[in-house]
């Protein structure tokens, strides 16, 4: 990983962030660090109680380990050194789905929102997806998530389902969008 120290993202794929142990360990802590604060202060993540470090832990190499078997995309943005987001697909496992990837997470530590990190960690995943020859990148989020909604829009994804109130949080409900974006060609 290089960094211009401009402040400017800098995105790095799982070749990168897996090709030396400390960098690893420090993005798995880091990660787990962003996922959590986010969980705590109400982010739709999957998650309704913050993880902890041995399930983000779990997560990240379940997804290196797919990544190494050409069935998923995992990405890392920083900012002068420091990891600011990250994001992964994974392919569907059914074989007659394997063309197809799901959008799990896109994560942007709260503090750096607004900077344009998550469309770089959304247009990398994206790119990756294309060069696996995933032809429908599909996604879901929370309904209240505006922000990420709109990105995902922005970026060509549209709207193919809706379950009204499906989400508990506590004695709060939300609606979960399906997102899709078809990337075969003349589509």
């Amino acid at each position: 990983m290089t960094s211009s120290g401009t402040g400017e993202p800098v995105t790095v794929d799982a070749t990168g962030l897996t090709s030396h142990p400390d960098l690893w360990a420090r993005f798995v802590v880091s990660a787990h660090q962003i996922l959590a604060d986010l969980v705590r202060s109400g982010a739709a993540l999957g998650w309704v109680q913050p993880p902890s470090p041995d399930e983000v832990a779990e997560l990240l190499d379940h997804v290196v380990s797919a990544v190494h078997a050409g069935d998923a995309a995992l990405r890392a943005a920083y900012v002068d050194r420091r990891l600011v987001g990250l994001g992964y697909w994974l392919r569907y496992v059914r074989p007659t789905h394997r063309p197809h990837a799901d959008l799990e997470k896109i994560a942007v530590d709260a503090a750096a929102h607004g900077r344009g990190i998550g469309r770089a960690l959304a247009a990398d995943l994206i790119a990756d997806a294309r060069r696996a020859g995933i032809e429908v990148l599909t996604l879901d989020a929370r309904g209240d998530n505006s922000n990420a909604l709109h990105l995902y829009r922005s970026l060509g994804f549209s709207e193919y389902g809706r379950l009204p109130d499906f989400v508990a949080v506590g004695t709060r409900r939300f609606d979960k969008v399906f997102y899709m974006l078809d990337l075969r060609t003349g589509r």
